[in-house]
């Protein structure tokens, strides 16, 4: 809520050094209207949910500072049932301050085929939440440049698949080169890994994910 914070001063101040609420108002640079509506506010079962989701949203970022609300969410129904939309839980987490620790630059490098041999129906549809492993598997190539100076830059590419259930590396493999075999060995990786797995598989249709090759 909008000023809950001087609303909350005013009431310390005023139980603790008597002094007036009208004053204290002009100083908090808010109406008395505005704080009487506050102080009688009853409390409904929508601001029951918000504080439940709070102090439940506090407790995973005490125990997974690494993650972001859209991650804080899935926990929160993969581990609690509780089903309530990205927005909700954003707004909660910057009126707390819950804030991931890490930022992740983004530098996905797989890039679009010319004449792809094989393009699959985007089945997952940004239907991110899965309730079982193996049920759902990304994937994706990411790029990374090491070296001691400008004139000695080097990069180093990860091909990884995640499982959306618990955002777990299903496989990973390094290499120094972004083509087809990179992709493969990690998906033959995953599947060695996990024989029974028959996941929906998504990528970004890079070439490598449309090439006849991969399909078969």
């Amino acid at each position: 809520m909008r000023n809950e914070h001087t609303y909350l001063a005013i009431k310390e101040l005023h139980e603790e050094t008597k002094f007036s609420i009208c004053s204290l108002c002009k100083i908090g640079h808010v109406s008395r209207a505005a704080y009487y509506k506050w102080l009688n506010h009853k409390e409904s079962d929508n601001d029951k949910l918000n504080q439940k989701l709070a102090e439940r949203l506090e407790e995973l970022h005490k125990q997974h500072p690494d993650m972001g609300y859209r991650r804080l969410n899935d926990k929160l129904y993969h581990d609690d049932k509780i089903d309530v939309n990205d927005k909700r839980i954003l707004r909660i987490c910057r009126k707390k301050q819950i804030k991931s620790t890490l930022k992740h630059r983004y530098d996905g490098c797989t890039r679009p085929s010319r004449n792809p041999g094989f393009i699959a129906e985007n089945v997952l549809n940004r239907n991110f939440h899965a309730d079982n492993p193996n049920e759902k598997w990304v994937t994706d190539v990411t790029e990374f440049k090491y070296g001691t100076s400008f004139d000695d830059i080097h990069k180093l590419y990860l091909s990884v698949i995640l499982d959306l259930c618990d955002r777990r590396p299903v496989a990973y493999v390094l290499g120094d080169s972004n083509n087809n075999q990179l992709v493969f060995d990690t998906f033959d990786q995953a599947v060695t890994l996990n024989p029974d797995a028959k996941p929906i598989f998504h990528s970004d249709r890079g070439y490598q994910y449309t090439s006849r090759a991969f399909h078969h």
